[in-house]
Protein backbone atom coordinates (compact mmCIF):
# COMPACT_ATOMS: atom_id res chain seq x y z
CA UNK A 1 0.00 0.00 0.00
CA UNK A 2 2.89 2.39 0.87
CA UNK A 3 4.36 1.97 -2.71
CA UNK A 4 1.43 2.39 -4.31
CA UNK A 5 1.20 5.81 -2.31
CA UNK A 6 4.16 6.94 -3.40
CA UNK A 7 3.76 6.06 -6.41
CA UNK A 8 0.19 7.82 -6.77
CA UNK A 9 1.66 10.89 -5.00
CA UNK A 10 4.66 11.02 -7.29
CA UNK A 11 2.58 10.80 -10.58
CA UNK A 12 0.37 13.82 -9.35
CA UNK A 13 3.19 15.58 -8.60
CA UNK A 14 4.61 15.92 -11.70
CA UNK A 15 1.31 16.10 -13.52
CA UNK A 16 0.73 19.13 -11.54
CA UNK A 17 3.91 20.27 -12.51
CA UNK A 18 3.85 19.33 -16.71
CA UNK A 19 4.38 21.95 -19.11
CA UNK A 20 2.94 24.79 -20.37
CA UNK A 21 1.34 26.41 -17.33
CA UNK A 22 -2.24 26.69 -18.09
CA UNK A 23 -4.01 29.74 -17.81
CA UNK A 24 -7.62 30.54 -15.11
CA UNK A 25 -9.87 29.81 -18.31
CA UNK A 26 -8.11 26.82 -19.44
CA UNK A 27 -7.96 25.40 -15.51
CA UNK A 28 -11.69 26.99 -15.63
CA UNK A 29 -12.40 24.70 -18.63
CA UNK A 30 -10.84 21.38 -17.09
CA UNK A 31 -13.08 21.71 -13.80
CA UNK A 32 -15.91 22.37 -15.69
CA UNK A 33 -14.88 19.15 -17.84
CA UNK A 34 -14.39 17.24 -14.89
CA UNK A 35 -17.22 17.78 -12.39
CA UNK A 36 -19.51 17.12 -16.09
CA UNK A 37 -17.82 13.60 -16.06
CA UNK A 38 -18.37 12.86 -12.68
CA UNK A 39 -21.98 14.23 -13.24
CA UNK A 40 -22.28 11.61 -15.98
CA UNK A 41 -20.46 8.77 -13.44
CA UNK A 42 -22.78 9.26 -10.71
CA UNK A 43 -25.90 9.17 -13.06
CA UNK A 44 -25.20 5.41 -14.39
CA UNK A 45 -24.10 4.16 -11.25
CA UNK A 46 -27.23 5.52 -9.31
CA UNK A 47 -28.75 6.92 -6.24
CA UNK A 48 -27.30 3.67 -4.56
CA UNK A 49 -24.41 2.67 -5.67
CA UNK A 50 -21.03 3.32 -3.76
CA UNK A 51 -17.88 3.53 -5.24
CA UNK A 52 -15.25 1.64 -3.72
CA UNK A 53 -12.22 3.44 -3.23
CA UNK A 54 -8.45 1.51 -2.44
CA UNK A 55 -6.46 2.21 0.81
CA UNK A 56 -4.44 4.29 -0.87
CA UNK A 57 -6.70 6.64 -3.23
CA UNK A 58 -8.68 7.11 0.74
CA UNK A 59 -5.15 7.98 2.11
CA UNK A 60 -4.14 10.51 -1.11
CA UNK A 61 -7.81 12.29 -1.42
CA UNK A 62 -7.79 13.07 2.57
CA UNK A 63 -3.99 14.58 2.84
CA UNK A 64 -4.60 16.18 -0.98
CA UNK A 65 -8.03 17.66 0.56
CA UNK A 66 -7.49 18.75 4.01
CA UNK A 67 -5.81 21.85 3.55
CA UNK A 68 -9.48 22.83 1.98
CA UNK A 69 -11.74 24.49 4.36
CA UNK A 70 -15.15 22.56 4.90
CA UNK A 71 -16.60 24.92 3.11
CA UNK A 72 -15.26 24.75 0.13
CA UNK A 73 -15.12 21.08 0.68
CA UNK A 74 -18.92 21.25 0.18
CA UNK A 75 -18.85 22.91 -2.82
CA UNK A 76 -16.64 20.62 -4.45
CA UNK A 77 -17.99 17.33 -6.83
CA UNK A 78 -16.52 14.54 -4.88
CA UNK A 79 -17.59 11.17 -5.49
CA UNK A 80 -18.05 11.18 -1.82
CA UNK A 81 -19.42 13.21 1.08
CA UNK A 82 -16.70 15.71 2.52
CA UNK A 83 -17.43 14.02 6.20
CA UNK A 84 -16.53 10.92 5.02
CA UNK A 85 -12.56 12.98 3.85
CA UNK A 86 -12.35 14.11 7.59
CA UNK A 87 -13.51 10.71 8.77
CA UNK A 88 -10.38 9.45 7.19
CA UNK A 89 -7.93 12.32 7.42
CA UNK A 90 -8.72 11.50 11.70
CA UNK A 91 -8.28 7.71 10.85
CA UNK A 92 -5.02 8.27 9.00
CA UNK A 93 -3.53 11.08 11.62
CA UNK A 94 -4.72 8.92 14.59
CA UNK A 95 -3.02 5.32 13.42
CA UNK A 96 0.54 7.45 12.99
CA UNK A 97 -0.18 9.39 16.38
CA UNK A 98 -1.06 5.55 17.99
CA UNK A 99 1.87 3.98 15.97
CA UNK A 100 4.81 6.45 17.16
CA UNK A 101 3.79 6.81 20.84
CA UNK A 102 2.00 3.52 21.92
CA UNK A 103 4.24 0.64 21.37
CA UNK A 104 3.30 -2.62 19.82
CA UNK A 105 1.82 -5.27 22.12
CA UNK A 106 4.48 -8.50 21.04
CA UNK A 107 0.93 -11.30 21.35
CA UNK A 108 1.53 -14.99 21.57
CA UNK A 109 4.29 -16.11 18.83
CA UNK A 110 3.13 -18.72 16.56
CA UNK A 111 4.23 -22.28 17.10
CA UNK A 112 7.36 -24.25 16.09
CA UNK A 113 6.68 -25.81 12.77
CA UNK A 114 7.86 -29.00 14.49
CA UNK A 115 5.24 -28.87 16.93
CA UNK A 116 2.71 -28.00 14.68
CA UNK A 117 3.76 -31.24 12.46
CA UNK A 118 3.85 -33.25 15.78
CA UNK A 119 0.47 -32.38 16.57
CA UNK A 120 -1.43 -32.97 12.89
CA UNK A 121 0.68 -36.44 13.35
CA UNK A 122 -0.99 -37.30 17.02
CA UNK A 123 -4.62 -36.72 15.21
CA UNK A 124 -3.44 -38.85 11.87
CA UNK A 125 -2.40 -41.74 13.72
CA UNK A 126 -5.62 -41.19 16.49
CA UNK A 127 -8.51 -40.46 14.48
CA UNK A 128 -10.16 -41.17 17.95
CA UNK A 129 -8.42 -38.14 20.03
CA UNK A 130 -9.67 -34.92 20.22
CA UNK A 131 -7.33 -31.78 21.01
CA UNK A 132 -7.88 -32.22 24.75
CA UNK A 133 -6.35 -35.28 24.74
CA UNK A 134 -3.66 -34.27 21.90
CA UNK A 135 -2.71 -31.57 24.21
CA UNK A 136 -2.14 -34.05 27.19
CA UNK A 137 -0.05 -36.09 25.19
CA UNK A 138 2.23 -33.52 24.22
CA UNK A 139 1.98 -32.62 27.81
CA UNK A 140 3.76 -36.00 28.32
CA UNK A 141 6.41 -35.51 25.90
CA UNK A 142 7.42 -32.42 28.12
CA UNK A 143 6.31 -30.09 25.42
CA UNK A 144 4.13 -26.58 26.75
CA UNK A 145 1.27 -26.34 24.89
CA UNK A 146 -1.62 -24.28 25.04
CA UNK A 147 -5.06 -26.39 24.94
CA UNK A 148 -6.15 -23.25 22.29
CA UNK A 149 -2.73 -23.46 20.09
CA UNK A 150 -3.64 -26.99 19.46
CA UNK A 151 -7.42 -25.89 19.14
CA UNK A 152 -6.57 -23.26 16.10
CA UNK A 153 -4.05 -25.32 14.48
CA UNK A 154 -6.47 -28.16 13.98
CA UNK A 155 -8.68 -25.67 13.12
CA UNK A 156 -6.31 -23.65 9.81
CA UNK A 157 -6.07 -27.74 9.09
CA UNK A 158 -9.43 -28.43 8.19
CA UNK A 159 -9.45 -30.81 11.29
CA UNK A 160 -12.69 -31.21 13.00
CA UNK A 161 -10.97 -30.95 17.49
CA UNK A 162 -13.68 -33.05 19.00
CA UNK A 163 -12.93 -36.33 19.56
CA UNK A 164 -15.11 -37.43 17.42
CA UNK A 165 -14.07 -36.49 13.98
CA UNK A 166 -14.19 -39.92 12.09
CA UNK A 167 -14.54 -43.36 13.45
CA UNK A 168 -12.16 -45.98 12.45
CA UNK A 169 -11.17 -47.22 8.90
CA UNK A 170 -10.92 -50.40 7.70
CA UNK A 171 -7.74 -50.03 6.96
CA UNK A 172 -6.47 -48.76 10.25
CA UNK A 173 -8.27 -51.56 12.15
CA UNK A 174 -6.26 -53.80 9.83
CA UNK A 175 -3.07 -51.96 10.70
CA UNK A 176 -4.11 -52.38 14.59
CA UNK A 177 -4.97 -55.84 14.22
CA UNK A 178 -2.50 -57.20 12.18
CA UNK A 179 -0.64 -59.36 14.58
CA UNK A 180 -3.70 -61.33 15.63
CA UNK A 181 -5.26 -61.46 12.23
CA UNK A 182 -5.33 -63.95 9.71
CA UNK A 183 -7.75 -64.05 6.30
CA UNK A 184 -9.24 -67.37 4.38
CA UNK A 185 -10.45 -67.67 1.31
CA UNK A 186 -11.85 -70.61 -1.51
CA UNK A 187 -9.75 -70.55 -4.42
CA UNK A 188 -11.07 -72.63 -7.63
CA UNK A 189 -9.42 -74.62 -10.01
CA UNK A 190 -9.45 -77.37 -13.02
CA UNK A 191 -7.36 -80.54 -13.05
CA UNK A 192 -6.39 -82.22 -16.85
CA UNK A 193 -9.43 -84.29 -16.38
CA UNK A 194 -11.98 -81.11 -15.89
CA UNK A 195 -12.33 -82.16 -12.43
CA UNK A 196 -13.31 -78.73 -10.82
CA UNK A 197 -11.14 -78.69 -7.32
CA UNK A 198 -11.64 -75.67 -4.32
CA UNK A 199 -8.78 -74.75 -2.46
CA UNK A 200 -9.03 -73.18 1.12
CA UNK A 201 -6.21 -71.42 2.11
CA UNK A 202 -5.07 -68.66 4.98
CA UNK A 203 -2.71 -66.20 5.20
CA UNK A 204 -1.82 -64.32 8.51
CA UNK A 205 -1.73 -60.43 7.86
CA UNK A 206 1.27 -59.62 10.04
CA UNK A 207 3.71 -62.46 9.04
CA UNK A 208 2.42 -63.27 5.72
CA UNK A 209 2.98 -67.01 6.27
CA UNK A 210 0.77 -69.20 4.12
CA UNK A 211 -1.61 -72.51 5.70
CA UNK A 212 -3.26 -74.37 2.51
CA UNK A 213 -6.10 -76.30 4.76
CA UNK A 214 -6.50 -78.63 2.08
CA UNK A 215 -8.60 -79.08 -1.57
CA UNK A 216 -11.53 -81.05 -2.33
CA UNK A 217 -13.84 -81.60 -5.29
CA UNK A 218 -16.97 -81.17 -2.68
CA UNK A 219 -16.46 -78.20 -0.25
CA UNK A 220 -19.42 -79.45 1.99
CA UNK A 221 -20.00 -78.00 5.13
CA UNK A 222 -18.35 -80.96 7.27
CA UNK A 223 -15.55 -80.84 4.86
CA UNK A 224 -15.03 -76.78 5.82
CA UNK A 225 -15.62 -77.31 9.56
CA UNK A 226 -13.26 -79.91 9.89
CA UNK A 227 -10.34 -77.36 7.84
CA UNK A 228 -11.34 -74.98 10.50
CA UNK A 229 -11.16 -76.88 13.43
CA UNK A 230 -7.36 -78.27 12.05
CA UNK A 231 -6.62 -74.10 11.68
CA UNK A 232 -8.00 -73.49 15.48
CA UNK A 233 -5.22 -76.22 16.35
CA UNK A 234 -2.53 -75.64 14.53
CA UNK A 235 -2.60 -71.70 15.92
CA UNK A 236 -3.09 -73.31 19.37
CA UNK A 237 0.38 -75.41 18.63
CA UNK A 238 1.89 -71.93 17.22
CA UNK A 239 0.91 -69.75 20.03
CA UNK A 240 -0.83 -67.62 18.23
CA UNK A 241 -3.22 -65.02 19.57
CA UNK A 242 -5.99 -64.59 16.95
CA UNK A 243 -8.81 -63.05 17.62
CA UNK A 244 -9.94 -61.69 14.26
CA UNK A 245 -10.81 -63.81 10.69
CA UNK A 246 -11.15 -62.28 7.56
CA UNK A 247 -13.80 -63.92 4.92
CA UNK A 248 -16.08 -63.15 2.00
CA UNK A 249 -19.42 -63.94 1.73
CA UNK A 250 -18.94 -67.13 -0.28
CA UNK A 251 -22.02 -69.73 0.58
CA UNK A 252 -19.56 -72.34 0.76
CA UNK A 253 -18.75 -70.97 3.95
CA UNK A 254 -21.33 -72.86 6.48
CA UNK A 255 -22.77 -71.02 9.44
CA UNK A 256 -21.70 -73.71 12.47
CA UNK A 257 -17.89 -72.72 11.23
CA UNK A 258 -18.45 -68.96 12.39
CA UNK A 259 -19.52 -70.62 16.03
CA UNK A 260 -16.53 -73.21 16.19
CA UNK A 261 -14.37 -70.08 15.37
CA UNK A 262 -15.99 -68.24 18.40
CA UNK A 263 -16.03 -71.04 20.64
CA UNK A 264 -12.11 -70.21 20.07
CA UNK A 265 -12.09 -66.82 20.45
CA UNK A 266 -12.19 -66.05 17.02
CA UNK A 267 -14.59 -63.48 15.37
CA UNK A 268 -15.65 -63.28 11.99
CA UNK A 269 -15.59 -60.39 9.89
CA UNK A 270 -17.30 -60.50 6.99
CA UNK A 271 -16.03 -58.89 3.79
CA UNK A 272 -18.38 -56.46 1.88
CA UNK A 273 -20.62 -57.67 -1.01
CA UNK A 274 -18.47 -57.67 -4.47
CA UNK A 275 -15.59 -55.05 -2.53
CA UNK A 276 -12.12 -57.58 -2.80
CA UNK A 277 -10.22 -54.89 -1.60
CA UNK A 278 -11.08 -55.46 1.83
CA UNK A 279 -9.26 -59.23 1.97
CA UNK A 280 -6.42 -57.39 0.04
CA UNK A 281 -3.52 -59.89 1.05
CA UNK A 282 -5.72 -62.76 0.58
CA UNK A 283 -6.39 -61.69 -3.05
CA UNK A 284 -2.59 -60.74 -3.33
CA UNK A 285 -1.50 -64.26 -2.64
CA UNK A 286 -4.69 -65.58 -4.78
CA UNK A 287 -3.34 -63.85 -7.58
CA UNK A 288 0.52 -65.22 -6.89
CA UNK A 289 -0.37 -68.69 -6.72
CA UNK A 290 -2.33 -68.58 -9.70
CA UNK A 291 0.43 -66.34 -11.82
CA UNK A 292 3.57 -68.74 -10.53
CA UNK A 293 1.79 -72.52 -9.68
CA UNK A 294 -1.62 -72.94 -11.23
CA UNK A 295 -1.30 -71.14 -14.46
CA UNK A 296 2.73 -73.01 -15.01
CA UNK A 297 1.98 -76.28 -13.87
CA UNK A 298 -0.65 -79.12 -15.56
CA UNK A 299 -2.83 -80.27 -12.39
CA UNK A 300 -3.51 -83.99 -13.69
CA UNK A 301 -6.07 -84.73 -10.47
CA UNK A 302 -6.49 -84.01 -6.69
CA UNK A 303 -3.59 -85.78 -5.25
CA UNK A 304 -0.92 -83.60 -7.69
CA UNK A 305 -2.77 -80.70 -6.78
CA UNK A 306 -2.20 -81.28 -3.01
CA UNK A 307 1.48 -82.05 -3.78
CA UNK A 308 1.66 -79.01 -5.64
CA UNK A 309 0.22 -77.05 -3.12
CA UNK A 310 2.82 -78.27 -0.54
CA UNK A 311 5.42 -77.50 -2.55
CA UNK A 312 3.85 -74.07 -3.27
CA UNK A 313 3.42 -73.24 0.65
CA UNK A 314 6.72 -74.10 1.31
CA UNK A 315 8.38 -72.11 -1.49
CA UNK A 316 6.07 -69.25 -0.48
CA UNK A 317 7.16 -69.33 3.73
CA UNK A 318 10.57 -70.47 3.15
CA UNK A 319 12.26 -68.58 0.53
CA UNK A 320 10.03 -66.29 -1.57
CA UNK A 321 10.64 -62.51 -0.89
CA UNK A 322 8.09 -60.24 0.33
CA UNK A 323 7.92 -56.78 0.09
CA UNK A 324 5.81 -55.80 2.97
CA UNK A 325 8.45 -57.70 4.88
CA UNK A 326 11.54 -55.67 3.50
CA UNK A 327 11.93 -58.59 0.93
CA UNK A 328 11.86 -61.10 3.78
CA UNK A 329 10.41 -64.38 3.94
CA UNK A 330 7.56 -65.25 6.37
CA UNK A 331 9.66 -68.60 7.82
CA UNK A 332 13.28 -66.83 6.84
CA UNK A 333 14.81 -63.29 7.89
CA UNK A 334 16.98 -61.70 5.30
CA UNK A 335 20.67 -62.87 5.78
CA UNK A 336 23.66 -60.10 6.41
CA UNK A 337 24.80 -58.34 3.61
CA UNK A 338 28.02 -59.67 1.58
CA UNK A 339 30.89 -57.20 2.16
CA UNK A 340 33.66 -59.02 1.32
CA UNK A 341 35.16 -57.95 -2.35
CA UNK A 342 36.87 -61.35 -2.75
CA UNK A 343 33.29 -63.35 -1.66
CA UNK A 344 31.29 -60.87 -4.42
CA UNK A 345 34.01 -61.51 -7.33
CA UNK A 346 33.89 -65.26 -6.28
CA UNK A 347 30.12 -65.80 -6.42
CA UNK A 348 28.98 -69.42 -6.56
CA UNK A 349 24.75 -69.95 -6.71
CA UNK A 350 23.05 -72.82 -7.15
CA UNK A 351 19.40 -73.08 -8.32
CA UNK A 352 17.52 -76.13 -6.51
CA UNK A 353 14.51 -76.56 -8.60
CA UNK A 354 10.91 -77.15 -7.43
CA UNK A 355 8.13 -79.28 -9.58
CA UNK A 356 9.75 -79.98 -12.43
CA UNK A 357 11.04 -76.25 -12.33
CA UNK A 358 7.86 -74.69 -11.98
CA UNK A 359 9.77 -72.90 -9.06
CA UNK A 360 13.03 -71.46 -8.54
CA UNK A 361 15.35 -71.45 -5.55
CA UNK A 362 18.65 -69.86 -5.28
CA UNK A 363 21.12 -70.35 -2.75
CA UNK A 364 24.90 -70.11 -2.38
CA UNK A 365 26.88 -73.57 -3.06
CA UNK A 366 28.69 -74.89 -0.13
Amino acid sequence: MLFRLACLAVTNTFAALRPPPMGDRDKDVEILALRHQITVLERQLGADARVRFAPEDRAFLAALLMSLPREALCRLRLLVRPDTVLRRHRDLMGRRHAGSCRPKRPGRPPAVRSIRALILRLVRENPSWGYRRVHGELATLGITVAPSTVWEILKQEGVDPASERASVSWAGFLRSQAEALPACDFIETVTLTGRRQYILAVIEHASRRVRVLGTTAHPAAAWTIQAMKNLVMDLEEAGCQTRYLIRDRDGKFPALMDEILAEAGIRTVLTGIRIPRMNAVMERWVQSCRRELLDRCLVWNERHLRHALRECEYFYNRHRAHQALDQAAPLRAVPEPITDPARIAELSVRRPDRLGGVLHEYSHAA
